[in-house]
C-alpha cells in the first residue's frame, strides 16, 4: 500500500494583507479535495474563522473538510488589516523558511506562498531579496530559477523579470535565454507530466525584428540559441512575433511560451484569467506556487478578497506533486 500523500504547506504571507482571509476561504471551497495546512498566527485569521491547531503536517488531512489546519507560529503583534507592522516582519520571513524546510524534508508535498509586503520586510527585518523567488532559491542553494505564470490554456515564462524595460535588451544574454528554456523544458517534463514539451519563443522586437529592420537581437542572439537547442532535440518554434502568439488557436500549438520580458508574459495571462493566474517557480528542488496577486492592502479585512488565485495555486501545487510522484 502506498504511503499517504503529504499535504501542501501554505505560508501566511503579510498578516495585514488578504492572505489570512483567502486561506480560510480556500479551505471552505476546496474542502478535503486538496489537503493543505496554514502556517501562521491564528490571531491574524478573520474573526470567527473555523480553524484547529496541528503540531505536525500529517495531522492536517484528518481535520473536518471546512476546518483550516494551522501549524501555529506566534508573531509579536496582532494584525491590523491594511497596515503592515514591521514588528511582524522577521516572523513572516521565518514562516517562509519553516515551510521550505518542511517541503524539503518531505513533511509537505509542495509549498504555496501567500503574498508578502517587501517594504515591510525590508523595514522590519532587513530583507535583502527582491522577493519570494530569490529568497527560496537562496534557501534551496540553487543559482537560477525561472518564473512561470499559469492560467487555463496558457503557461508562459519571462526570460527577464523585474527590471526596467530600458534594461531588457542588455540583460538578455544567450546564456540566460538558454538556461530559461532548459529550466522550462525540465519543469514541464517533471512537474506537468509532458514528455516532449513544445515551446514557442517570442522575439524581443515588434514582428520579431522583421528580418533586422526593427532590431537585430533575434538574428544575433535568439536564433542561434534556438538552433543550438533544436539540434539537441528541443521542440522550439520561434522567434515569433509576440502579438500573434497568444490567441486561442496559437496557444493550442505549444505547451509553454517563452517571453523576453515581464509585460510580454504577464499581460496575456492576466487578460485570459485575471483572478485565477498562478505563479510557479521552476528550478527549485521542491514545488512552489503562489497566487498571482499582491497583498491587496486596500481591501484587506473587508470581505472583498477573491480567493480564486490562491485556490488555483493550491490545486496546481497538488497536481504538480502528483506529477512528480
Amino acid at each position: 500500500m502506498s504511503a499517504p500523500v503529504a499535504p501542501v504547506a501554505l505560508t501566511c504571507g503579510e498578516p495585514a494583507g488578504i492572505g489570512p482571509e483567502t486561506a480560510v476561504a480556500a479551505r471552505r471551497r476546496l474542502g478535503a479535495s486538496v489537503p493543505f495546512f496554514w502556517i501562521g498566527d491564528p490571531r491574524h485569521l478573520p474573526a470567527g474563522a473555523d480553524w484547529q491547531p496541528i503540531t505536525a503536517p500529517d495531522q492536517a488531512p484528518a481535520l473536518p473538510a471546512g476546518v483550516l489546519p494551522v501549524l501555529v507560529h506566534a508573531f509579536p503583534a496582532a494584525a491590523r488589516p491594511g497596515h503592515p507592522d514591521p514588528a511582524n516582519a522577521a516572523d513572516v520571513v521565518a514562516v517562509i523558511a519553516q515551510a521550505a524546510g518542511l517541503v524539503q524534508s518531505g513533511a509537505a508535498s509542495a509549498l504555496c506562498t501567500a503574498p508578502i509586503h517587501k517594504k515591510a520586510l525590508m523595514d522590519g527585518a532587513g530583507f535583502a531579496f527582491p522577493g519570494h523567488t530569490e529568497f527560496l532559491a537562496h534557501l534551496a542553494g540553487v543559482g537560477q530559477v525561472v518564473m512561470m505564470l499559469v492560467c487555463p490554456g496558457l503557461r508562459v515564462v519571462p526570460a527577464t523579470i523585474h527590471i526596467p524595460l530600458a534594461d531588457v535588451a542588455r540583460s538578455l544574454t544567450a546564456q540566460l535565454l538558454e538556461d530559461t528554456i532548459r529550466l522550462t523544458h525540465a519543469g514541464l517534463v517533471r512537474d506537468f507530466g509532458i514528455p516532449a514539451p513544445r515551446l514557442a519563443v517570442a522575439g524581443l522586437n515588434p514582428h520579431a525584428g522583421e528580418g533586422g529592420a526593427m532590431g537585430r537581437e533575434e538574428i544575433d542572439l535568439i536564433i542561434p540559441v534556438l538552433d543550438r537547442l533544436r539540434a539537441g532535440g528541443f521542440l522550439l518554434d520561434g522567434p515569433k512575433s509576440a502579438d500573434t502568439m497568444f490567441h486561442a488557436a496559437a496557444r493550442a500549438r505549444y505547451d509553454a511560451a517563452i517571453a523576453m520580458y515581464h509585460d510580454q508574459a504577464l499581460i496575456p495571462v492576466k487578460t485570459i484569467d485575471f483572478a485565477g493566474g498562478v505563479n510557479v517557480t521552476l528550478g527549485l528542488p521542491f514545488i512552489r506556487t503562489s497566487p498571482d496577486h499582491g497583498t491587496a492592502l486596500d481591501i484587506a479585512g473587508q470581505g472583498r478578497a477573491d480567493a480564486s488565485s490562491l485556490i488555483a495555486a493550491l490545486q496546481l501545487a497538488a497536481d504538480m506533486a502528483a506529477a512528480r510522484r
